[in-house]
């Protein structure tokens, strides 16, 4: 591979990217808007526009953001250049917490829709049962970690499979309807909050890219060099673990951005996790809400899923990357 050029061309780029992305993505759709309407504040284009087409378009920018960067920080931790948001299990566990939400029929829990509730309290029973098996003597290893979140992924996702197969038809299609991964128009009263929390948690990620440079070599040479290891593993996966999981609770297990993005900017940026993890972060976000404005508009006025356009994406690409490192 050849070498980086001008990594802070890059990182300069993709936030140009994302702020473009957030300016010009909303004005993509099924149907043209009138923008002498929309500088008048007319009804109905001033509200498709703030309420409908920007608040989905912010929710694109920052999930595929929060799954880019979970996904470079486990890939940071672990040592595995395949693992993504959904390797150690706090994907699945969100999407089954969601599922059993559905086929039971739950609508709000305390004003707060029961699916999302459902998805977050899954994300946190699987991640205190990873870090409870993965921890042992007050030490957390990558590869307890690693093989503790497959061994979860497969049963969360076999319970899934079950209770598709006995829900109703209609349970049934909302379940599928759910796992395909889509990026909706979401009220700002919840779409403020997650930004937030995404926004806080990043800040804290990048704030530790000299860290996950060292985890990135080994536990003992970061260790060597002062890294609290165990604390800083546990702290690394809660992170993840959370961006993740609450992308999860608002648009469904959406695949392959974690994965592939990383390694797109590793290939421009280098493996400099102080460049790498922003870059991944800002690359991400103008990924998915892309692929969520083309869904939009390709086949308008039907929608094509998020997810679906990414995995159209994304699993050509992963194709071409194993044959190319091959």
């Amino acid at each position: 591979m050849s070498a980086p050029a001008h990594p802070g061309r890059w990182l300069v780029g993709s936030a140009a990217a994302f702020v473009a992305g957030a300016i010009l993505l909303p004005l993509a759709g099924p149907s043209p808007l009138d923008y002498g309407a929309i500088l008048a504040r007319r009804e109905p284009d001033w509200s498709i526009l703030l309420q409908l087409r920007v608040s989905r378009t912010l929710l694109g920018l920052f999930a595929g953001g929060a799954l880019s960067l979970a996904g470079s920080l486990f890939q940071a931790m672990l040592r595995e250049a395949l693992a993504t948001p959904y390797t150690l299990g706090v994907s699945s566990g969100a999407s089954l917490g969601a599922v059993i939400v559905i086929a039971l029929g739950g609508h709000t829990f305390l004003g707060v829709p029961a699916i999302w509730s459902g998805a977050l309290a899954g994300a946190a029973v699987v991640q205190f049962l990873v870090v409870g098996s993965a921890a042992r003597q007050g030490r957390m290893s990558a590869f307890g970690l690693l093989l503790t979140g497959i061994a979860t992924n497969s049963v969360c996702s076999a319970v899934i499979l079950l209770i598709y197969g006995f829900a109703s038809m209609s349970q049934s299609f909302s379940i599928a309807r759910w796992l395909l991964g889509s990026v909706d128009a979401i009220g700002y009263g919840a779409l403020l909050p997650f930004i937030a929390v995404t926004t806080l948690i990043t800040a804290w990620v990048l704030t530790q890219a000299r860290h996950w440079n060292l985890l990135a070599v080994g536990e003992e040479w970061a260790s060597a060099r002062g890294a609290r290891v165990p604390r800083l593993m546990l702290a690394g996966y809660v992170a993840g673990s959370v961006l993740a999981a609450s992308t999860v609770a608002l648009t469904g297990p959406i695949g392959f951005v974690g994965l592939i993005v990383p390694h797109l900017a590793r290939s421009r940026v280098g493996a400099d996790h102080r460049v790498l993890m922003p870059c991944s972060f800002l690359m991400g976000g103008v990924l998915l809400a892309g692929c969520d404005a083309l869904g939009r508009s390709i086949l308008a006025p039907a929608e094509v899923p998020a997810g679906a356009i990414m995995a159209l994406v994304g699993g050509p690409y992963l194709v071409w990357l194993v044959r190319r490192r091959g």
